[in-house]
């Protein structure tokens, strides 16, 4: 989505369907006519829906029928109005992320709420075009929202770098941030939020581990985190079997988490993700900080791979920081093992140039187990 007239245009259709001058709109990657017609079909783009449902946002699932979040215009508003609330006050925000994307496309929300038009970058995310784009945003607040991975490369820039120094507020979501990004990140005097949160949750509804204002978290028998609150979609537009949503006012995710005593909530991984090896369960996030805090790791993801004696055996896949000899697996379990349990060592480790990729910045475990199978 470019800076120009075209943005402006997009900007005006969002404010128009969050007044209720539009109908619902379905969000879709316009250079991608494969993905387009699969999201117009599945949700089936034109047929009737609910009328206080302003936005469909299509959900990140890797196979099956998109589900599609069902999300209000007070859903939508009332997360821009949280997020400016725990920032300081609106401001003008920074477009990284594509539109179609609830990340992105909350940044056109906040916008909207905030009256001013943001700025943004190629879609490509090219970090040289940060420094002409912060200075774009003028004065007054600035905020961005962005994934890991560009945070990544633009600390690589020192021009960019230090033009992300400028802004109040950097939003991290999409996934969990390697502890060296954000050591890097504070070094160089970046003011970095982690969020977590969903389509379903009109975005990032938890601020580094603090629910924002109206939204309610609690953790469930089984582990699993439960959000509920102000920023709730109403349901899915495909609801599956069981639904998510089946208990009313709160929505049931695939994340298992903890509260500490002063109510911090942390994001221990996904079920799905979670690796079943011996008889014990670990969390692939919790070992990939484990592993990210060896100096000469750049960057690692954690899957399990089929074990006749285990059930599922740990694997990991490491980025070697560049210009030192990468690290061994012996190297890697020792350390691991100085903050977590002998289980969670990897039993195998594959030295990668880089990690495979989904949406807009998530690790593909799935496509990392399948190459690593073997």
């Amino acid at each position: 989505m470019p800076s120009g007239p075209s943005a402006l245009s997009v900007l005006t259709t969002v404010e128009a369907v969050l007044a209720g001058r539009e109908p619902a709109m379905l969000p879709v990657p316009a250079d991608d006519e494969h993905q387009t017609r699969l999201l117009t079909t599945s949700l089936r783009a034109g047929e009737d829906i609910d009328d206080d449902v302003a936005v469909v946002v299509s959900t990140s699932g890797t196979t099956g029928t998109p589900k599609g979040a069902m999300l209000t215009a007070a859903a939508l508003t009332a997360s821009a109005d949280a997020t400016h609330r725990r920032l300081g006050g609106p401001g003008r925000w920074l477009l990284a992320l594509p539109a179609h994307h609830i990340a992105g496309l909350q940044v056109l929300v906040r916008s909207v709420v905030a009256g001013r038009a943001p700025v943004a970058v190629s879609a490509r995310f090219d970090a040289s075009e940060l420094p002409a784009a912060v200075s774009a945003m003028g004065s007054g607040r600035r905020y961005a929202s962005m994934v890991a991975s560009q945070l990544d490369k633009a600390l690589a820039d020192p021009s960019a770098s230090a033009a992300l120094a400028e802004l109040d507020a950097i939003l991290i979501g999409g996934g969990p941030m390697p502890g060296r990004i954000a050591e890097r990140a504070a070094a160089a005097g970046l003011s970095v939020l982690r969020t977590y949160g969903m389509s379903e949750t009109a975005g990032g509804c938890v601020y580094d581990g603090v629910p924002l204002d109206g939204v309610r978290v609690r953790i469930d028998p089984d582990g699993r985190i439960a959000l509920g609150g102000a920023t709730l979609a109403k349901g899915y537009r495909n609801p599956p079997d069981p639904d998510p949503f089946a208990e009313p006012g709160w929505y049931v995710t695939d994340d298992i988490g903890a509260l500490d005593d002063s109510g911090i909530l942390r994001v221990l991984g996904r079920t799905d993700d979670a690796i079943s090896t011996g008889g014990l369960t670990v969390f692939p996030h919790l070992v990939e900080t484990a592993l990210a805090s060896h100096p000469r790791v750049a960057d690692c993801a954690v899957f399990g791979v089929p074990d006749d004696s285990l059930g599922q055996r740990v694997v990991a896949a490491v980025v070697a920081v560049d210009g030192y000899p990468a690290p061994t697996l012996s190297e890697l379990r020792t350390h691991v093992k100085t903050t977590l349990a002998p289980t969670a060592a990897p039993r195998q480790v594959h030295i990668v140039d880089e990690l495979p990729r989904r949406g807009i910045g998530k690790v593909d475990r799935r496509r990392l187990a399948a190459l690593f199978a073997d």
